[in-house]
């Protein structure tokens, strides 16, 4: 069982979604345009995130495999909808800011990309913190976009001034082209200290890699892929070999 404390480090920072594997880019060019907003948007996403990981990992020998992704947004829209009703609820400010990117959190590749790469593979704990550490690194990335954007485009941090009355704002920066600025900028940060580290000798491969799927060169023992290939290679004894390329050959 992977500790906790990986699965939140794995999502933070080494596959960071919004930074290093560039997934979700909707919502996060879309409703970053303050802070409070990417703040909201991707906390709602973690909650959901967090949950839907947990319970498909529950669920993972019950599903069937055909149905399986079906299954898993079916799981994923339940707790969005409770999220967008308790917002609706609660918060109507947040509600009406994020507005149609909500409801689609639903079809997130984030979320979507977790439940059928870990949470389906991988028991609840390791895949509830697989959530969270997810939904934390889409969050602080969020976060940050939208300081900036805010920062810059409107001379506010989290609604409140914070530049001089001379300051003139850059509006450009809370319009569309403003996200894909910041976001460009900030992996371009990534990139550079991956390519120092490089210099400076150290083991930066990790970082922007992702899952290659190569498990025959991979050395993560930890990998839930990794153990399936292991465990195929143990089962495929010379009785099988055999086996298989007598079919092959009469193929």
């Amino acid at each position: 069982m992977n500790k906790a404390g990986e699965r939140l480090y794995n999502g933070i920072i080494k596959e960071n979604p919004t930074l290093v594997l560039m997934l979700g880019m909707c919502p996060t060019l879309a409703v970053t345009t303050s802070a409070i907003n990417g703040l909201g948007m991707g906390l709602t996403t973690t909650v959901v995130l967090a949950l839907s990981n947990a319970i498909i990992s529950l669920l993972r020998k019950i599903i069937p495999d055909k149905v399986r992704i079906p299954a898993f947004i079916v799981i994923i829209a339940s707790f969005v909808t409770i999220v967008e009703l308790l917002l609706e609820g609660f918060i109507p400010s947040l509600y009406s800011a994020l507005g149609l990117y909500i409801p689609l959190i639903v079809v997130n590749c984030i979320i979507l990309g977790r439940a059928e790469s870990y949470a389906y593979k991988n028991p609840v704990i390791p895949s509830l913190f697989d959530g969270i550490g997810m939904g934390l690194g889409f969050t602080c990335s969020l976060t940050i976009i939208g300081l900036v954007r805010e920062i810059i485009g409107a001379g506010e941090a989290f609604g409140f001034s914070v530049m001089p009355d001379s300051y003139i704002p850059v509006s450009i920066f809370v319009m569309a082209p403003g996200a894909f600025f910041v976001l460009a900028v900030l992996v371009a940060i990534q990139n550079k200290v991956k390519i120092e580290g490089e210099k400076k000798g150290k083991d930066m491969s990790k970082i922007g890699s992702g899952c290659s799927e190569d498990c025959m060169n991979c050395g993560e023992s930890g990998c839930s892929a990794r153990k399936f290939y292991d465990n195929s290679e143990k089962a495929e004894t010379p009785e099988t070999k055999k086996a298989a390329e007598e079919v092959s050959a009469d193929e």
